[in-house]
């Protein structure tokens, strides 16, 4: 992906100094390149889907859910950023900064496009454990969401976790990941989390079918932003498929035979690698948030 360095970090919470660990390894470091120019489960969830739709222009990243708030973990101590001089992680960090910058600007514009307002989202790097108004969480959750402080959490070592242990490798899987993330965001900003949750509060039943759906349309999202940074010049050649491979490798059925050899589609709570590539190549293809509607189809 071609990025720039020196990214506003205007949204940016930089906790690491708290933490503990060694650096992740960014292939060949920053590429430094020039961008070019720049029926619905529920009434409300209905509604806020439309706000894109015909008119132009939560959850962890798959593993724990963090909005388990039973779950707790230590917290970490606010200790601010690494210096850059002594920071293993800076690639790193300031290509997920641009990538979480240029998702969050497609974003802002769609919603002002369609004269909505869009409140920002941060950006928040940590190591080891990390407070939120979500509850407590390690970095074995992964990086989620938290609609509580609209906060994207971070730590830096899920880039290596997901080439040694889901294969997924590549600069522009990480910015699947980020994309992701912020899905949800765009999902809570919409009002479609909280319209989720009361249904699953409801009918328990349908917890996991609904954890399917949103996590779906948060990949859908993904692909939108996708859409926006090939239009805008951003991608190079081998991006897109290193999108579809990390979209790939955390489907539910995959790691759920990995870890154990067996597939119970039952307990999905974030689609198998099918729907989670099916839903990216979605938005990806249009650049249409109002195509992103995984509610509304019987089978997502």
């Amino acid at each position: 992906m071609k990025w720039k360095r020196g990214a506003d970090t205007t949204d940016v919470i930089d906790d690491r100094a708290a933490g503990a660990g060694g650096g992740r390894a960014f292939p060949g470091g920053a590429r430094v390149g020039v961008p070019g120019g720049l029926g619905v489960v529920g009434l409300l969830i209905y509604l806020a889907i439309q706000l894109f739709a015909g008119g132009g222009a939560s959850s962890a990243f798959n593993v724990d859910d963090p909005f388990n708030t039973a779950t707790r973990a230590p917290s970490a101590p606010s200790g601010g950023a690494i210096p850059a001089a002594q920071d293993p992680d800076k690639d790193l960090k300031d290509f997920s900064v641009f990538v979480f910058n240029d998702v969050q600007q497609t974003w802002s514009q769609a919603f002002a496009q369609q004269g909505k307002p869009y409140e920002r989202a941060k950006l928040h790097l940590y190591r080891s454990a990390v407070s939120t108004a979500c509850g407590s969480a390690t970095s074995a959750v992964g990086p989620f969401y938290c609609p509580g402080d609209q906060q994207v959490y971070l730590d830096l070592s899920f880039y290596k976790d997901m080439a040694d242990k889901l294969g997924a490798t590549g600069d522009f899987a990480w910015a699947y990941v980020i994309a992701h993330e912020m899905g949800h965001h765009i999902q809570q900003q919409l009002g479609i989390s909280e319209q989720v949750e009361r249904l699953r509060r409801d009918d328990p039943s349908q917890s996991n079918p609904l954890s399917v759906r949103l996590e779906l349309q948060a990949d859908c999202y993904a692909g939108v932003w996708a859409h926006s940074a090939y239009t805008t010049g951003k991608l190079e050649d081998g991006d897109i498929e290193e999108a579809l491979g990390a979209a790939q490798s955390v489907g539910d059925d995959r790691l759920q035979r990995q870890a154990t050899g067996t597939i119970r589609p039952d307990t999905f709570t974030h689609g198998s690698s099918a729907q989670r590539l099916k839903w990216f190549k979605i938005g990806d293809a249009s650049g249409q948030p109002g195509d992103c509607d995984t509610f509304s189809v019987d089978q997502p």
